[in-house]
């Protein structure tokens, strides 16, 4: 078994005002060389369903519920490996007097295929230690039932909704979170699966301007021309003969 190659990611975190927060760097591992049933057996896309995130808005709104958005930093790296993964040195990391050197990984890297399935074992478990119980119809949302209160969390990769009416047992929860894993809570729900929230007193409006610019922007289509229809309206289509 050949050890799956590494390469840095550098990036640059802005504040919301657009100014620069830090450089960042990260370690990802060439995933995309792995052979299923040599390098892994099993994936997992842990992303929510929208029907499940929509049901949970509307909740939310109708019972007066506040949603708190919490994130895990760097989730997949608290994901435990049940595999033997070999990896390469990282570039620019070098053993003097030694040649054929590589890294066994204990956790889990972005980029393997097995990451995902492994930070969201680890992220199940925590939550069942917790005494949450997770949804049959969709497993990224977990249910916990108290002294007649209802507290529902809901994860896609490393973001997390958490609303109910037990605001004791929210702030217990992220207490909780953060003796497990590195977290952030962003506060008042306002970005969740490309979706932009933004709550009145009695109303909840939902919008994809900001995905949508974003996808423009990374298809370098922010400066084109909108239009209706792709191509000429009215044009006949025939078949062509070669």
């Amino acid at each position: 078994m050949k050890p799956v190659g590494c390469r840095w990611v550098f990036t640059v975190k802005y504040n919301e005002d657009g100014t620069m927060e830090r450089y960042k760097a990260r370690l990802v591992a060439k995933g995309f060389t792995q052979t299923y049933g040599v390098y892994y057996h099993d994936t997992f896309a842990h992303v929510a369903k929208m029907n499940t995130v929509r049901v949970l808005l509307s909740l939310a709104v109708n019972l007066d519920w506040t949603m708190r958005q919490f994130d895990v930093k760097n989730a997949f790296l608290h994901g435990e490996l049940e595999e033997e993964v070999y990896m390469s040195l990282p570039p620019g990391y070098r053993v003097t007097g030694e040649t054929g050197n590589v890294c066994k990984l204990k956790k889990a890297l972005y980029g393997l295929n097995q990451s995902p399935r492994a930070w969201f074992g680890r992220f199940t478990t925590a939550m069942k230690k917790f005494g949450y119980r997770q949804a049959n119809t969709d497993h990224t949302l977990f249910i916990k039932h108290k002294a007649g209160k209802v507290t529902l969390l809901i994860i896609s990769v490393d973001d997390m909704i958490v609303t109910g009416d037990d605001t004791v047992e929210i702030e217990e929860l992220h207490k909780r979170l953060a003796s497990e894993f590195e977290m952030k809570d962003l506060g008042i729900l306002k970005y969740f699966l490309g979706v932009e929230v933004t709550q009145s007193k009695h109303d909840l409006f939902l919008s994809q301007r900001k995905y949508v610019m974003d996808l423009l922007a990374d298809t370098r289509m922010l400066d084109c021309k909108p239009a209706d229809t792709p191509i000429v309206e009215n044009h006949k289509l025939g078949v062509y003969v070669d």
